[in-house]
């Protein structure tokens, strides 16, 4: 006899949102309709969006006691069992709101957290969720150390005077620590692979933008690379390089990235910074838009401050506006074009632009075989740093008061080191 196990119950969901001092009403409306997405591509189903104007969040209950119990008051009509809030809410908030709702309470920090772990495949990736979890989970045990009670047992594993809770908390930070050491490895490989790049002179490109843009899609189009592709959020976590051979011969190592957010967890940057440090040592980024989105100018925004979070802002970009076959209005592509000097327009999908783009690679790479030599003086600290972290160093040494370095550096900087040329 086969046995049919009973169907898992589809989360019904509740979205809540605070229109606070220096956000607007379509601020608010567009931050809840990408929670939305985020809801859905966790596999609930959103029964309804709630919102406030309150000046600031309340300290019990991030939103105000009479909108709690007003929300409380619609679940039962509504069936829902989860409430999800757009921004972070502090331990105590989830404490109190768990209690006054008698349902699951979670925050855009842990359902972006949720998607991660269903969506990472490898080792390292799973490594960097389990991290970003449990740094978000520490501060939080108060509410949950029932959950992990079972996990570390109880008899036998307390220490003379230790509480439930203090074990837990130490359990947590240990793991913590050998996660962090075996990721610090992963870099050390990183970095071995990166010196071997260095020696075969092959340029590396990093492909980001906004989550769901079309990176893997483009990826997968240029390389023949078999990244997974679908119309959803964060489809894709675990970093891919593949090699791309241009018209001219030159080789090219691509690079596909997780795809960007707003308001993207601390946490997870921090997680990820094994992974997304491929960014901060690339020679160029790509940065892939979603022209076809209402909220382009935004998402091509929250790309740039995570960029500048991992210390990878003034690298060369070119700017790819993707999803051209989806745009109503073509208009709308060459105003984009015209203001962003050097872009590509193209589909992914379809094809179109793509030839233009590999030549828009080539062109912003054609300098790349050359590199030049430099002896800047020590006291020059900040342009030896700026060389380091948009140029590439083929080798430096330091003589006395100056550090010689030879590197591909792009036009600008070339000006900025015109009087320190060997």
């Amino acid at each position: 006899m086969i046995e049919v196990q009973p169907q898992k119950k589809q989360e019904r969901a509740l979205l809540v949102g605070l229109e606070q001092e220096g956000t607007t009403k379509w601020d608010l409306r567009d931050s809840l309709d990408e929670l939305r997405e985020l809801a859905s591509s966790a596999g609930a189903e959103v029964v309804n969006m709630v919102t406030q104007k309150l000046e600031k969040p309340t300290a019990p209950y991030y939103i105000g006691k009479g909108k709690a119990e007003q929300i409380k008051e619609s679940f039962q009509d509504q069936r829902v069992t989860s409430v999800i809030f757009d921004n972070e809410l502090s331990p105590a908030q989830g404490r109190n709101l768990e209690t006054l709702f008698s349902r699951k309470v979670i925050d855009r920090t842990q359902l972006i957290l949720d998607i991660f772990a269903q969506r990472a495949r490898s080792r390292e990736g799973r490594l960097q969720i389990e991290l970003a979890q449990l740094q978000y989970l520490l501060p939080r045990l108060t509410r949950m150390w029932t959950h992990l009670s079972r996990q570390t047992g109880g008899i036998g594993t307390r220490g003379p005077g230790e509480t439930q809770l203090e074990v837990d908390r130490r359990r947590v930070q240990e793991r913590i620590a050998k996660i962090e050491r075996e990721l610090a490895s992963v870099r050390k490989t990183r970095a071995v692979q990166r010196e071997g790049r260095r020696r075969n002179q092959w340029p590396v490109v990093a492909v980001v933008g906004y989550t769901n843009a079309g990176k893997s899609t483009l990826l997968n189009l240029l390389t023949g690379a078999d990244v997974v592709a679908e119309n959803k959020l964060f489809a894709t976590l675990d970093p891919t390089t593949r090699s791309l051979t241009l018209p001219n011969k030159q080789r090219v190592l691509l690079t596909d990235t997780v795809g960007f957010l707003r308001k993207l967890p601390h946490t997870l940057i921090e997680s990820f910074k094994a992974t997304l440090e491929e960014v901060s040592e690339a020679d160029l980024l790509l940065h892939v838009v979603d022209l076809s989105h209402p909220r382009v100018d935004e998402h091509i925004e929250a790309v740039n401050t995570v960029v500048k979070e991992l210390g990878a802002h003034g690298k060369e970009t070119l700017m790819v506006f993707n999803k051209i076959d989806a745009v109503e209005m073509r208009d709308v592509v060459e105003m984009y074009l015209q203001r962003f000097r050097g872009s590509v327009a193209i589909s992914a999908r379809s094809g179109e632009g793509v030839s233009a783009l590999v030549q828009a690679l080539q062109d912003e790479l054609a300098s790349w075989r050359l590199h030049s030599r430099f002896r800047v003086p020590l006291s020059e600290s900040e342009l030896i740093a700026e060389v380091h972290r948009i140029g590439h160093v083929l080798d430096v040494r330091y003589e006395a008061d100056v550090a010689v370095i030879n590197a591909h550096v792009p036009a600008q900087l070339q000006e900025k080191l015109a009087p320190f040329a060997a």
